[in-house]
């Protein structure tokens, strides 16, 4: 199978990107990422051997840019692999809703199906239409499909896919939905082969970034996820507040005047750490600014962690393994103990030394729930998927 697969993964804030030879197993040629941080925004362009061969900032107009991600990114491809042809481009997509459940070609039709979700996902479906449509022009010949961030989600038992409404809107398509799959599906297979006997069993990953949630695996499967309808619910996140009382809506309605567009713009780009803080959304800037605001932000994102764990680990019906992933799951220790303490009742305990050194697997000898530190790869999974679309 000759050729690459360039695969665009757009985030709430970030941008990441591979590069694979296209074969049965897709090999890295080069992994990158744009990031946001605080109104500023940074590419780095890294080889498959951890040579760094971008790391710059852009410009502020590239920075406030969807678009101008997008051309940041092919423009460093273009200068240090300018003679790898790209037989496919892959779009993370973070919502399918009810009709895609796998990979998919995309055409036309597709695509509008896809801009008929945006109002389900607004921080999200418009910068993942904007990939397909920049990668459609900077490589017209090549293959463009989309993987889904709903689909590893979509065989959820009924009391774990619907609300409790009148049946109508179910049959309408508002449903629970989960996200983060592409992350949860290469954890799945990750556990498959690292710890087999922990993939059969009762799991739960917390997929911990700018964008966060929590995931009840039972023997690989999703069978409950603290994300629904939509990419607010669950746990707080940079800018999302996570849970909220549905008369808190009707109270900003009522007795605040707020229309359909300015709650949109307070849940999603103005609340959870950013809200809770009053300075940021960033983890990093937040662990190191030693305000009242700012701790209490980290207390209730640690605490809402714990309790989601508690109601998956009833979903499962008990727990062997806690996985944590994400930019903050992976490189946080202070979280990871802050959410693990205390929690021997559960049968889990953490060894500091190994959470301190991103072990693989930072639980103590004697703790019955084993707890892992795994990096997810959402883009070797969107690679994957074009070996078989290309070979349809």
């Amino acid at each position: 199978m000759a050729g690459h697969v360039l695969t665009l993964n757009a985030g709430s804030s970030s941008l990441k990107f591979g590069l694979f030879e296209l074969a049965e197993v897709p090999v890295a040629v080069a992994t990158g990422m744009v990031e946001r941080k605080d109104g500023i925004a940074a590419i780095e362009l890294r080889s498959a051997l951890g040579e760094t061969l971008v790391a710059e900032a852009l410009s502020s107009d590239a920075a406030h840019s969807q678009d101008g991600m997008y051309e940041a990114v092919l423009k460093a491809l273009q200068t240090h692999y300018p003679e790898r042809a790209v037989a496919a481009v892959g779009h993370r997509v973070v919502h399918g809703g009810l009709n895609h459940a796998a990979p998919v070609v995309i055409t036309d039709e597709i695509k509008r199906d896809l801009e008929e979700l945006i109002p389900f996902a607004p921080l999200h479906q418009p910068h993942n239409l904007a990939g397909i449509d920049a990668a459609s022009k900077a490589f017209p010949g090549a293959l463009q499909f989309a993987c889904f961030d709903t689909a590893f989600h979509r065989n959820h038992p009924w009391v774990n896919d619907t609300f409790a409404l009148p049946r109508e809107y179910y049959d309408k398509g508002v449903r629970r939905y989960g996200f983060h799959g592409l992350s949860y599906e290469y954890i799945a297979d990750r556990m498959e082969q690292i710890a087999p006997h922990l993939h059969a069993g009762r799991v739960v990953v917390a997929h911990l970034g700018n964008g966060a949630s929590m995931c009840a695996l039972l023997g690989g499967r999703s069978v409950g996820s603290t994300m629904g309808l939509s990419a607010l619910d669950g746990l707080p996140m940079g800018t999302r507040c996570g849970q909220i009382d549905p008369g808190v809506l009707l109270y900003l309605m009522d007795q605040e005047g707020m229309d359909a567009r300015e709650i949109a713009e307070l849940l999603y780009r103005k609340s959870g750490l950013l809200g809770l803080s009053g300075m940021s959304s960033d983890m990093r800037t937040l662990q190191s600014a030693g305000t009242p605001e700012a701790e209490q932000a980290l207390d209730y994102y640690v605490f809402r962690i714990r309790r989601e764990l508690g109601a998956l680990t009833a979903v499962l019906g008990g727990l062997d393994a806690v996985v944590f992933c994400g930019g903050i799951g992976e490189n946080s220790a202070p979280i990871r103990l802050r959410v693990c303490e205390g929690l021997h009742w559960l049968g889990l305990e953490i060894d500091r030394m190994k959470n301190v050194d991103n072990a693989t697997v930072i639980s103590t000898d004697l703790s019955r729930v084993r707890v892992l530190v795994v990096p997810t790869n959402e883009e070797l999974v969107i690679a994957r998927a074009a070996s078989g679309l290309l070979a349809a």
